[in-house]
Order: structure tokens, then C-alpha cells, then sequence
């Protein structure tokens, strides 16, 4: 025993005495051998199983116990130790059986795998504290370790933490990246470089992103592992780009921006403030930031400024910027503070606008909402509200005003001859010579088109009718434009507050009306509105609606007069006149709707109506075996009409007639006012196969230069001229000299109105070919013609002796 290395006891079994020691275990306690002899063996070891062990014992001869244990020593200290507990059999005089009880220290093993355990706990804990997922393979790809939070950025199920299967990791791994085949060999690279670091960034399906920091593990100066840190930056990257874009926007925002600390001194600003205030960063740099801005109201500015911050934070407000060259203009400025923690001023951004081009634009938008953007004068919004302001006092002190309206004569020519920028420039004379005649107290406001009207302030029926005779002068002075001299004639209606009218409105539409009288009785004059005025207006609107409904409801009708040869008495042609009864009205005369259908334009839809009727009952007579030819009158504004020629041709398709029995009738001012296109478009009417004829000839301005050009088959002498025959010498030498032209021109003739034997006789013996007239027959309806027709009947009595 004294030759073993091992501590060795021989316990009693009936009392666990020691019975005998060795050195080792005399010098593993620390004491003597003679002191442990028939010491109780469990004073040694501490442990509650060695009690429970020498109980049972001695009861179970084949008892064996090798367990870690611990051993006290007397001063207290305490060993860890390998024990080995055996029965031996014992001589039974000595006190019968006996315990080999062996010991190995283990104390300095057991402080080194409490070290190494400390040392792991410690790095466990470091690897779960560590913000970062953590992943440590071995070289071979095996996983090592890892923590929580590379579970919760990779999203690793609860049953894969808690079985090892590296590969469905890895797999997991792939899976959830964008591009899987690209991570696998990136990592496959990785692990090929043993002492390499490595950083990769790598997008998730699910839009995050993770960073991955990969460091090789040493032991003893040799790689043996990887160490993988993954880190979730989605929400730093979204910062960082907030912060750049942030940036961006403070460096190219349009809005002037200035940074100033707790003492409003200006810490930064953006280009656009040093754009806008017209000093460098340097110079704005340190200076306070309530100089930028004008105070007018001895330091009230910034008082409302810091009181605006005790409350919602920020104020708002427009006030005056002085630039750095001296100018001034007005700014939007929106003032806001930043408190720290306590509540103190720590910063305050400035964000402000030039307001100078907005101004400009209000500016401009109310002069272009109230004025005329041709002439620049007043429209009619403007003048509602200077009227609106003179109504008041002039209701309370009984003062009376005028009310001018103004419309040019034949403008229309103007613009169709010289073009509308041409005309636009004769409206900018026109106001300008109208203000001339006017007091600075009174507007003249351009109501649209060639109409103006003249708001007179303070003015009576005298003061207005002097005004009147002013402008009349004033326009009747030649114009110069272009080398060009021409005169401008007006008509002006005048309307007096408050006999003719209480209203804007009313005296507006009044001078309106009045004016219209003027164009009825020769233009170029002014007149005063009188009540009888807006008898016949209402008259001429009644009438007009009712010529409208007429139409519609079919109440016209055409009657045909019989043109007849002189020497002959046959029937050459008829001409179509319109006819219209009326329910209420009775008969009304064609010169009772003519001209009012004509200045309303509504005569195009009359005429295209009179030629699809004139040409279908030519159409009818032709069909008859009585084919006749048919005149049929055409209105200026119908002829100038874009689609006249193709409605001609469209009329004679549909009824089927032969075009050589129309024949047109046109009066000599359609032919002269645009003499080249009247030209053109008469060539095209002679290809459709119609006949043309110059109605009421000799009655407007002919020129014979474009008349010889004309396709014309026809001329007739206006009754006005027949009228006088035979007596009147006049009469006589103007239609002598008529019908001599026309056969000069191979014209044939017709005359109109004869209503005497005298007057044919006369005719007859001028050579004049064809008549029509009351001599003959009126107008008769179609029936009636067609009858007439039918028997061979005779259109024109006997001759005179």
C-alpha cells in the first residue's frame, strides 16, 4: 500500500473504521496515518451517498461504488477525487470483512473543466449578446454553433434548432435568398480561402437585406473553422438613403432653407436661400436669421415669431426679404423650433419662397380677369363693378349717368379683306381714339368683337349726346395703318340712368337697342333710347321665332311668276318666290321676313329649302312632258356658303332634273365683294349644267372688268328702272343703255315688274328679249302654272296697235 502512488484506506465493514492508510493518503489529507486509524471513513468524505452507501454495505457483500466525490481535509479544504470503493474479504478474528477504499485527486482536473466550462458559458453568452446572428462551421461546412438571433434574421423553425441537420440549414439558407445559385458559389469560394476575410451583401425574397461579415477561427495557428456574421441593414439602408435623399432635397429644394442654432444665428443654408437672397453660405453663415427679414412694426415680427413657437411650434406668414443687392421682395415664410429634452430652443429651420412672380401672376390674372387682352381697356366685369359702386350714390343723391354703346360700321369688311391681325390693330386705334374723347372719371370698356361700350360719369342726356358728336369726329379722321388710309364710321346707341334703366343690364341692352336703330337708318350717327324702341325689337324677335318655326312645321310655299318672250308670248321660264301665311300674322310679305332672315343668317337654311323645292317641281314639270325652266333667288351669305355648289349638284342628283332648267339668280354684290372666288365658284356651277343670271341689274356696283369674265346666261333689268318707261328719259336711256351691253355680251335679258301694255311695247322696241310681271301673271302656286301649261294657254295679252 505504502508503494502506491494512490491514496488508499482499508475500512472496518461493521463500523466503516479505518483500519489502515497509505502515505499517499496520509499526504492527500494533509495529516498523519496514526490520526486516521479508527477514524470513521465518512468523516472524509461529506457526501450524502457515501452515507447511504456504507449502510447497504454491509448488508450486500458484492456492493461496489466508483463515483466522483469530494474529500475534506481538516483545515477545510475540499478535493475533488476519483473514488473507488471494493470488498475484500477479512479474517473474521480481526473483525470480519473489510473495504478497499482507493482514491485518485482530481481536484486540479476538475478546476480546469470548471475553467473550460466557464470559458464556454462566457463565450455563449458573448455569442447570444452579440447583436449579430452568429454561425461558426467547422471546414468541413458542419455547424458548430450559433445563436438566437441568426435563428430570427434566417427564420430557422423550432424543430431545426433542436435537431442537428447542417444541411437542411444550409439549404434553409438558400432558399429564402433571390439568387440561391449565386450564394452557393460565393460560399463555396469563401470556404476555399482558409485565412481570408469576407463581406457580401445579400437580398432576401422578402425585400431585406442582410450583410454577411465572414472571418476564419484559429486554434494554435491554424484555421479551423468559419466564423459567419449576418446582420439585418434593411432598416439602416432605408435610413441611409432617407438621409441622402434628405440631404438632396435640402441641397436642390426650390424653397430657400436656413439652419440657425438656439441664438437664431444662421448655422447652414441651402442654394437655393443663397440664390434667393443673393449672398454667399459664407456671408449667411453666423448672421442672424432675423435680419433676413424686414420688421416695419418695431420689433413685432419676431415677438409674434417666438410667441407662434410657445404654442403650435412654428410660424407662418408672408413678410419683406431685403437681398444682398438692396432689393426687396415679398417672401412665404414658415418658421419652425426644435426643443431638446427639457424643452429648450435647440435649433430653428427657416423655410421661405419668393412670392415676387406669384404677385405677378395675381397681378396679372386680375388685370386679365378684368380688362380686355386685346386693348387692355376694362371688360365688362370691370365696368359691373364701377357702375355697381356709382348705383348707391347715385340712387341717394338723384345723380344722373350715361351709358354709350359703341358698334362699327361694316367691320366685318375689314377683317374679310385685310385679315383679322389687321383688324385687331384698327380696334387697338379705335379705343384709343375713343378714350381720347373721354374724362378720366369715365370707362370705356370693349364689350367684345367690334362693340365697345362708354360708362359716362356724372352725365346728363346733354353731356352724353356731346360725347357722342366727340367720338363720331374723332372716327371719322382718316386712319393710317400700313400705308394704307382708310375711315371708320360708328353707330352709338344711348342709354340714360335712371329713365331708361336701373340696371347695368338694362341700360346696357338699352343703348344696345338704340344703337340698332342707327344701323337701320344709315349707321354713322348716335341716337337716345326711346321705349317704342323695344316695342319693335320684341316685334322683330316674335317674327324672327315665328320665321324659324315656319320652317320647321312647313308653312312655307313656293309660287312661280311666269317669265314670258316678247315677240312670242311663250313661256321661256318661271321664277320660284316664297310665300308664308301665317296662323296669327296672315300673309306676310317676303319683304316683311327677307331682310330679317338674311341679318340673322338664317336665310342659308330658307334658301337651301326654296332650291330643293324649286328644283324638285322642276323635276315634276320635266317628268309632266311640260319641262320649264326655274329661277331661283340665292342670298349673298347663302352663295358664300363653303358647300353651296355641292348642295346645288346634290338637289339636281335627287330630283333628277336636267340641270340646264335651274337657273341661279345672283345680285351683283355677291359677284363684286370677292370677285376671284365668286369667279371660281361660278365656273363650278357652270360644270354642274346649271344657267346663271345678275338679278335687280344695274341697282348695285357693277365692274364690267370682271363681268365680261363671268359665265353669266342672263341679266335682269330691276323693275325700278321699268317702272318709268316709256316716259321717263332717264329711265329710258339707262335701260337703252342696258340691253345694248347686254348684247355686246351676248347676254339675254329679262325685266322685271312690267305692269303695263306701255311698259312692253317699250321693252319690245328696245330689243329687250323676256318679260315677267303683273302684265303677264303674279306669282301663281304650281298647280296652277302646271295647268296652264297643260293646255297651251297664253301668258301675255295682245300686243297694242
Amino acid at each position: 500500500m505504502d508503494g502506491l502512488l494512490e491514496a488508499v484506506w482499508i475500512v472496518q465493514g461493521t463500523g466503516c473504521h479505518v483500519r489502515a492508510a497509505n502515505a499517499a493518503a496520509a499526504r492527500l489529507l494533509d495529516r498523519t496515518v496514526q490520526s486516521m486509524l479508527g477514524c470513521a471513513i465518512t468523516d472524509f468524505f461529506g457526501e450524502p451517498e457515501d452515507a447511504f452507501y456504507w449502510q447497504g454495505a454491509v448488508a450486500d457483500p458484492e456492493a461496489r461504488l466508483q463515483s466522483r466525490t469530494r474529500l475534506l481535509r481538516p483545515d477545510g479544504t475540499v478535493l475533488h477525487v476519483e473514488r473507488r470503493i471494493s470488498r475484500i474479504d477479512g479474517d473474521p478474528a480481526d473483525g470480519g470483512p473489510a473495504w478497499l477504499v482507493g482514491v485518485v485527486d482530481l481536484t486540479q482536473q476538475q478546476q480546469s473543466e470548471d475553467e473550460l466550462e466557464r470559458l464556454l458559458a462566457e463565450s455563449r453568452a458573448t455569442l447570444e449578446s452579440t447583436a449579430d446572428g452568429m454561425l461558426v462551421c467547422g471546414l468541413d461546412g458542419r455547424i458548430r454553433a450559433f445563436n438566437r438571433r441568426f435563428a430570427q434574421i434566417w427564420n430557422v423553425p423550432k424543430d431545426m434548432l433542436v435537431r442537428r441537420d447542417d444541411a437542411a440549414v444550409h439549404q434553409l439558407l438558400a432558399d429564402q435568398l433571390t439568387d440561391p445559385d449565386s450564394y452557393r458559389g460565393r460560399l463555396t469560394e469563401i470556404l476555399a480561402e482558409l485565412d481570408q476575410s469576407a463581406s457580401d451583401l445579400m437580398l432576401l425574397r422578402g425585400g431585406r437585406v442582410v450583410q454577411r461579415l465572414s472571418l476564419p477561427q484559429f486554434s494554435r495557428g491554424r484555421v479551423i473553422g468559419r466564423v459567419f456574421s449576418y446582420q439585418d441593414i434593411t432598416e439602416r439602408i432605408s435610413a441611409e438613403q432617407g438621409l441622402r435623399l434628405a440631404a438632396r432635397v435640402f441641397e436642390c429644394s426650390p424653397e430657400a432653407v436656413f439652419v440657425a442654432d438656439a441664438e437664431h444665428r444662421i448655422v447652414t443654408a441651402n442654394p437655393a436661400c443663397c440664390r434667393l437672397t443673393r449672398h454667399p453660405l459664407e456671408r449667411l453663415t453666423g448672421s442672424s436669421a432675423s435680419d433676413l427679414f424686414e420688421d416695419h412694426d418695431a420689433g413685432r415680427l419676431f415677438t409674434d415669431v417666438l410667441a407662434a413657437w410657445e404654442g403650435a411650434g412654428v410660424w407662418e406668414g408672408e413678410v419683406w426679404h431685403r437681398r444682398g443687392d438692396g432689393s426687396i421682395c415679398p417672401v412665404r415664410l414658415s418658421w419652425v423650433v426644435l426643443r431638446d429634452g427639457d424643452g429648450a430652443i435647440s435649433q430653428t429651420i427657416g423655410f421661405f419662397r419668393d412670392l415676387s412672380g406669384q404677385r405677378e401672376a395675381q397681378r396679372r390674372i386680375e388685370e386679365l380677369a378684368f380688362s380686355d387682352a386685346l386693348t387692355g381697356l376694362p371688360n365688362r366685369l370691370l365696368l359691373a363693378r364701377r357702375v355697381d359702386r356709382q348705383l348707391a350714390p347715385s340712387r341717394r343723391d338723384k345723380q344722373p349717368f350715361a351709358m354709350l354703346f359703341l358698334d362699327l360700321d361694316r367691320f366685318k369688311n375689314i377683317n374679310d379683306s385685310m385679315g383679322h391681325q389687321f383688324g385687331d390693330r384698327v380696334l387697338v386705334k379705335v379705343a384709343e381714339r375713343v378714350k381720347a374723347c373721354l374724362r378720366p372719371s369715365d370707362t370705356l370698356c370693349r364689350m367684345g368683337g367690334d362693340e365697345f361700350v362708354v360708362h359716362l360719369h356724372d352725365a346728363d342726356a346733354l353731356s352724353a349726346e356731346g360725347v357722342a358728336q366727340r367720338i363720331l369726329q374723332s372716327l371719322a379722321l382718316p386712319f393710317l395703318l400700313e400705308d394704307m388710309r382708310f375711315s371708320v364710321s360708328v353707330s352709338i346707341g344711348i342709354s340714360l340712368y335712371p329713365q331708361d334703366g336701373s340696371t347695368l343690364d338694362d341700360l346696357v341692352r338699352h343703348a344696345d337697342t338704340a344703337m340698332f336703330r342707327v344701323k337701320e337708318h344709315g349707321r354713322g350717327n348716335y341716337r337716345f333710347y326711346q321705349p317704342e324702341m323695344n316695342v319693335d325689337l320684341r316685334a322683330r324677335i316674335s317674327l324672327e321665332h315665328a320665321m324659324r318655326e315656319a320652317l320647321a312645321r312647313r308653312r312655307f310655299v313656293l309660287h312661280y311668276q311666269p317669265q314670258v318672250h316678247l315677240q312670242t308670248g311663250a313661256l321661256v321660264g318661271v321664277e320660284a318666290l316664297i310665300r308664308w301665311f301665317d296662323d296669327e300674322r296672315g300673309n306676310v310679305p317676303p319683304s316683311a321676313f327677307i331682310p330679317l332672315a338674311e341679318e340673322s343668317g338664317f336665310i342659308v337654311q330658307i334658301g337651301a329649302w326654296v332650291l330643293e323645292e324649286a328644283v324638285r317641281q322642276a323635276a315634276a314639270w320635266e317628268r309632266a312632258g311640260s319641262a320649264v325652266m326655274v329661277s331661283v333667288n340665292v342670298s349673298p351669305l347663302q352663295f358664300r356658303q363653303a358647300d353651296f355648289v355641292d348642295r346645288v349638284a346634290a338637289a339636281i342628283r335627287v330630283a333628277g332634273v336636267s340641270p340646264e332648267l335651274i337657273e341661279l339668280e345672283l345680285t351683283e354684290s355677291i359677284l363684286v365683294q370677292d370677285a376671284n372666288e365668286a369667279l371660281q365658284r361660278l365656273h363650278e356651277l357652270v360644270r354642274v349644267g346649271v344657267r346663271l343670271a345678275i338679278d335687280d341689274f344695274g341697282t348695285g356696283y357693277s365692274s364690267l372688268a370682271y363681268l365680261k369674265k363671268f359665265p353669266i346666261h342672263r341679266v335682269k333689268i330691276d323693275q325700278s328702272f321699268v317702272r318709268g318707261l316709256p316716259d321717263d328719259a332717264n329711265d329710258h336711256a339707262i335701260v337703252t343703255a342696258m340691253l345694248a351691253m347686254a348684247r355686246a355680251l351676248r347676254f339675254d335679258t329679262v325685266a322685271e315688274g312690267v305692269e303695263t301694255a306701255a311698259q312692253r311695247d317699250c321693252l319690245l322696241a328696245l330689243g329687250c328679249a323676256n318679260f315677267q310681271g303683273f302684265l303677264c301673271a303674279p306669282g301663281l302656286p304650281s298647280s296652277q302654272i302646271g295647268d296652264r301649261m297643260l293646255v297651251g294657254e297664253a301668258f301675255m295679252p295682245e300686243l297694242s296697235a
